[in-house]
């Protein structure tokens, strides 16, 4: 897994959605609950942008159609049978860092 610095970005606490930039991967960053979650930016279902949604008990919305994604397994909610990914995140002294695996990694793992 490679760690990437989320550039130009200072945690405060505060709730929020972004959408940035890591490794040419759109990402969707919330702020919940004191924490922050990694997601893709791109709602499965009619592609929306998740960024524009908000995020309500767990679940972010995505503004189109309203699917909802739990924040942390990124499950989509019963009966839409869906999912967005999840990315690892880490708060680190000299700022966030999102953790990803490319795809070469992924296939030598799934062949060990």
């Amino acid at each position: 897994m490679t760690w990437y610095k989320i550039p130009d970005f200072q945690f405060t606490g505060k709730p929020f959605i972004k959408k940035v930039k890591v490794n040419s991967k759109g990402i969707c960053l919330v702020g919940y609950e004191g924490d922050i979650y990694a997601l893709s930016s791109t709602c499965p279902h009619a592609g929306g942008e998740l960024s524009g949604g908000w995020c309500r008990n767990g679940k972010l919305i995505c503004p189109i159609h309203r699917y909802s994604y739990d924040i942390h397994t990124g499950k989509g909610d019963p009966g839409q049978n869906d999912f967005i990914d999840t990315y690892p995140v880490e708060i680190r002294e000299d700022g966030v860092y999102i953790g990803m695996t490319s795809f070469f990694e992924r296939f030598k793992q799934a062949f060990k």
